[in-house]
């Protein structure tokens, strides 16, 4: 299964993504800088900032997913049960990817449209390129 982050609402495709990773299909994401979050800007950002960035310290962690690809695969990692068998098996079986890699150009995407940004009653979103860049992502 490859499924296209563009303009599909993170919690969601994520959900569809581990549905498919427990019943054991492999799972392709590309361009994950795509997918939004739905929200006011300014309060989602505050948000990820104040819960990331002002927690912990830099020696002891907790360390922050600064790239698309792997802030996309910790909200997945968040929808399993990781710590078991079975959650470590599914979370192997999903890779993500920034942009669009050599080897799946040309394959077929999955079409999500149930999930798609155009379901939003407000459009009030940010996408994940803007919270990345914001956590200190060089992009």
């Amino acid at each position: 299964m490859i499924i296209d982050a563009t303009n599909l609402i993170l919690g969601r495709m994520a959900s569809v993504a581990t549905k498919n990773a427990l019943l054991g299909e492999k799972v392709d994401i590309i361009n994950c800088e795509k997918a939004v979050i739905s929200g006011n800007r300014r309060t989602t950002l505050k948000t990820y900032r104040a819960n990331f960035l002002e927690r912990g310290s830099k020696s002891k962690g907790p360390f922050i997913r600064k790239t698309p690809d792997r802030f996309v695969k910790r909200a997945i990692r968040g929808m399993l049960p990781y710590k078991k068998e079975k959650g470590k098996k599914a979370l192997q079986r999903i890779t993500c990817y920034i942009g669009t890699p050599d080897n799946l150009k040309g394959k077929e995407t999955e079409n999500l449209d149930k999930i798609s940004l155009s379901k939003l009653e407000v459009m009030k979103y940010v996408t994940v390129k803007i919270v990345c860049r914001e956590l200190g992502g060089k992009l």
